[in-house]
């Protein structure tokens, strides 16, 4: 059986304290945490090492059963400051996650390539994987542009994280993914979306943090996006339906998902010998 993750936009009104127990209740094996905010002023839950709130998380997560599998965020904005983020890596390290996810957001590709390897370089130091994820509206808002960024870093920690909305909405196509050398696409992202697409950048951002669809129920072709994926990238469900209460929306997020995931014909991923679970890629002592 596939594992399934949880992003933690689709609960993002959740503290990590609650986030890690509702998830498995849900029947999640690990969750994402953003610990920097993708917005100003938007939610976030940082934590340090050598805190109360530090190592009561880690029991949690060890009590429930539950991986850390991802934290995000990181803008990858003409000044971000890349040392500074030592701390918050080594925290995610502690807590046992394997990637950090950025944004593409500066529109000089020398320096976001420049300042992605960096990322990359801090990283690995802390045995993390960096996926670069596209979104229209940002300045890296195609698989294309993510895969030339990843490419031109030339690091063997730096990849892709696919949102199968993001990729439909940017005009991509599951077929895309097979064009993609496998080693850069570690992690994808699974919801379900109306066919007709958002007509600006503003509806498209509100589709994408709170007018998701339970994967399945809507019009995006997940099945040939799964397909298309390696077999032992990560998959994780981000439906934010804030009209939902939070408890329904992470049970009808993973039952929906997993109903889709246990109706593909076995080994149908791209490379034919089956996913394995939860199955990133851990640079750690690499």
């Amino acid at each position: 059986m596939i594992d399934l993750g949880l992003a933690h936009l689709t609960a993002l009104d959740l503290a990590p304290e609650t986030l890690v127990p509702e998830a498995a209740r849900a029947g999640f094996s690990f969750i994402g945490l953003r610990v920097i905010p993708a917005i100003v002023g938007g939610p976030a839950y940082p934590t340090r090492v050598g805190t109360d709130a530090h190592r009561s998380l880690k029991r949690l997560l060890a009590d429930e059963g539950m991986r850390l599998n991802e934290i995000e965020f990181v803008q990858l904005t003409p000044g971000v400051d890349i040392p500074a983020l030592a701390g918050i890596f080594g925290a995610a390290a502690d807590l046992g996650a394997v990637a950090v996810t950025a944004s593409g957001d500066d529109d000089d590709s020398g320096r976001l390539t420049a300042n992605f390897a960096e990322l990359c370089d801090l990283a690995r130091q802390f045995g993390l994987r960096v996926d670069l994820e596209f979104m229209r509206w940002r300045a890296i808002g195609s698989l294309q542009r993510a895969e030339a960024i990843v490419s031109d870093a030339g690091r063997a920690n730096g990849a892709i994280l696919v949102d199968a909305l993001h990729l439909h909405r940017s005009g991509g196509q599951p077929d895309d993914l097979i064009r993609i050398p496998a080693h850069h696409l570690r992690a994808a992202q699974i919801c379900d979306a109306v066919a007709r697409a958002p007509v600006d950048d503003a509806a498209i951002i509100a589709e994408a943090r709170e007018g998701r669809l339970p994967p399945g129920e809507g019009a995006l072709p997940l099945g040939a996006f799964l397909d298309a994926l390696p077999a032992d990238a990560t998959i994780s469900v981000e439906m934010p339906r804030p009209a939902l209460p939070v408890r329904t929306r992470l049970a009808t997020a993973f039952d929906a998902a997993r109903r889709l995931l246990d109706d593909r014909p076995r080994g149908s991923s791209r490379s034919h010998h089956g996913r394995q679970g939860g199955g990133a890629i851990q640079t750690r002592n690499a």
